[in-house]
């Protein structure tokens, strides 16, 4: 059987997850646009704040016993702090997984990963400041060119995130 394309698989992904929010009755919207890779243009053309945006890293935790693939989710204006999500699942360090250990994963190309965990090895974690600041949060559904705008409550109940705080703070400039 020859490979999937990536259009297909992450058509799959976006078939899949909009299946899911429709069948737990969750308040979405799927909204069509230009491929862009970059956060801010996404946003901007979905019409969302920055921080609305959930950015998907699929990353490895290694170390102390541990050897976890993770689908860490933060706000797309903050930045991850790799040894802080290492800490909170108990490895030693983290690094970002190879673009084919996302694509076996998530069955996305990178920029198009939704905030949801398909696969039974792909561990969830998000950083809980997605959730505090907006009722919908944003996010591309499996496709470059699908988002999903969503009730952030909704999501909390259906994907059910481990929350941990891994968003790297800015050291206050001195004087």
């Amino acid at each position: 059987m020859a490979e999937m394309t990536e259009v297909a698989k992450g058509a799959a992904t976006h078939q899949r997850l909009v299946a899911l929010l429709t069948q737990e009755n969750a308040r979405y919207r799927v909204v069509s646009h230009e491929a862009v890779g970059k956060c801010e243009a996404v946003s901007e053309i979905r019409g969302t704040a920055l921080g609305q945006g959930a950015k998907a890293l699929v990353c490895k935790v290694k170390g102390n016993g541990v050897n976890q693939h993770v689908l860490a989710i933060l706000a797309a204006d903050q930045q991850a702090d790799l040894s802080q999500l290492a800490s909170h699942l108990g490895g030693l360090r983290a690094s970002l997984a190879s673009p084919a250990e996302v694509d076996m994963l998530t069955g996305c190309v990178f920029g198009a990963i939704p905030p949801f965990s398909f696969h039974p090895n792909l561990k969830l974690v998000a950083d809980p400041l997605l959730f505090e600041r907006f009722d919908e949060i944003a996010f591309n559904a499996g496709l470059l060119e699908k988002s999903v705008i969503m009730n952030t409550q909704d999501y909390l109940r259906i994907a059910r995130p481990e929350l941990a705080v891994f968003r790297r703070f800015q050291s206050s400039p001195t004087a």
